[in-house]
């Protein structure tokens, strides 16, 4: 009984679960991060390869504004 009590007493797998927990939140904090900066840069590159797009299709007498 006593080494039952001792074992609920003993506190050291508390800080592994809560490194683990810490761990956990951060790694998904850095996924959110990248799959967001991810979306951001192919919006980007999807609105310049538009742009270059529309630049090069326009004749040179009929070029649209910005180009």
């Amino acid at each position: 009984m006593t080494n039952f009590i001792n074992m609920i007493r003993d506190e050291s797998g508390a800080s592994a679960a809560e490194y683990a927990l810490i761990l956990a939140i951060v790694g998904a904090g850095i996924a959110l991060a990248a799959y967001t900066l991810g979306r951001n840069i192919s919006n980007a590159m999807g609105a310049v390869g538009t742009k270059i797009g529309t630049c090069t299709a326009a004749t040179p007498t009929s070029s649209p504004s910005g180009c």
